[in-house]
């Protein structure tokens, strides 16, 4: 079972990272929003050890936060 959580955590931090490269059209919010979720479901991933939920939050807090700076 926590093989599939850190398993599932990964593909998340993978998917979110390979999706930074398409950030080259975005405006600049956009693209600090996708960094900031992809920072912070890193750094819920890690912080949770792995947790899918920890991960898909840190991803949205990082998110709003990445959003907000921006404004």
């Amino acid at each position: 079972m926590k093989t599939t959580k850190r398993l599932a955590a990964s593909a998340v931090v993978v998917t979110v990272l390979v999706s930074l490269s398409a950030c080259s059209g975005m405006s600049r919010q956009g693209r600090n929003t996708a960094i900031g979720a992809g920072v912070g479901a890193v750094g819920g991933s890690v912080l949770t050890g792995g947790s899918t939920l920890g991960t898909i939050g840190g991803a949205a807090v990082g998110g709003v936060v990445g959003h907000e700076a921006t404004k």
